[in-house]
């Protein structure tokens, strides 16, 4: 069990060994903050001196009293994602199992053990799949969550909005767009292994679509504000690097970085939708091709946060630490 300074929160980490939880946890004991690493199956977890609780598959059964104990904060990353081999015939049960029944039991279970605030990492998806073009999606939008997986999230935010109103639980949920870092993964991963690689990429016409995307540094450092900030609520924050881009610069920008020569040709976009659509790939086209923008104008409004990591610091972050093969 690691020293906890009463002086600082004790912070509860759920999904402690995901992608962001993981990152969460090393920067936040870079801030001399205790977190209580929640993992899935602690024999997996390589880190012995520190607080940790595994807590099995989560639902709505688990029981979170002994990992609950002294927590101040908890901020809940674990989640079902998107399955690439999905075999269940009830998705949204599934997906409403772990994101929404699971979320609430925690948060109930929070409020009981004392816990003064709830950080959500919900998903952009809550907001829809695309924007228009420099039409950026606001937290203040209505929600259109497409899919078992952004609906799970919706009302999961939806339910714990409701319990900060009946017990003064403090939420504060958070809306990512794509996070890239160390160990990203699917289709980030799939497209910067094909530019190692060196194969030819048919996007050489996709530079008129803009995307948000979001570092691992800058999210965790923006969840470290939120710990305390009074500011932050009961609010919804989206959340970016500020800048917005094509898939053909991001691709330029990957080939920079990494000192090799582009490799794009033209392949008109409709053709490249027509081929997607043949091969059951629409939904991978439609993100690399479309636009989705997001505005984090609130974030300075109400917390002055600003994101410390532009894109190309992010990317060369990443790209330079590598990725995990592993994933």
């Amino acid at each position: 069990m690691s020293y906890h300074d009463k002086d600082k929160p004790l912070v509860m980490v759920t999904g402690a060994t995901g992608f962001v939880g993981s990152a969460l946890v090393d920067f936040l004991s870079t801030k001399g903050i205790t977190s209580r690493r929640c993992v899935r199956n602690i024999a997996a977890y390589p880190v012995v001196y520190e607080s940790v609780f595994e807590n099995g598959d989560i639902n709505e059964f688990t029981d979170w009293s002994e990992a609950l104990s002294d927590v101040d904060i908890v901020v809940h990353t674990a989640a079902r994602v998107h399955v690439m081999d999905e075999r269940s015939s009830d998705q949204i049960t599934e997906f409403r199992r772990v994101n929404v029944s699971a979320t609430v039991n925690l948060a109930r279970q929070a409020v009981e053990a004392g816990v003064s605030r709830f950080i959500y990492l919900s998903s952009v998806k809550v907001n829809g799949e695309s924007s228009g073009l420099g039409v950026p999606l606001k937290a203040s939008d209505s929600t259109m969550p497409v899919g078992p997986y952004a609906i799970s999230k919706a009302e999961a935010e939806f339910k714990l909005l409701d319990i900060a109103s009946k017990t003064g639980l403090e939420v504060v949920i958070i809306r990512p767009p794509l996070i890239y870092g160390t160990g990203v993964k699917a289709n980030l991963s799939l497209l910067i292994r094909a530019i190692r690689a060196g194969l030819p990429l048919p996007f050489g016409r996709v530079f008129e679509n803009r995307r948000s995307m979001v570092s691992l540094a800058n999210l965790v450092d923006f969840i470290f504000l939120c710990l305390d900030s009074r500011n932050a609520v009961n609010q919804i924050f989206m959340i970016s690097d500020g800048e917005d881009v094509s898939t053909g610069d991001l691709i330029l920008r990957i080939n920079k970085i990494l000192g090799r020569n582009p490799r794009l040709f033209p392949v008109p976009v409709s053709l490249l939708e027509k081929i997607a659509l043949i091969f059951g790939k629409k939904d991978y086209i439609e993100r690399l091709t479309g636009n989705l923008q997001v505005d984090i104008d609130k974030n300075f409004e109400l917390l002055n946060w600003k994101p410390k990591t532009n894109l190309n610091k992010g990317l060369l972050l990443m790209l330079c630490e590598g990725l995990d093969d592993s994933r």
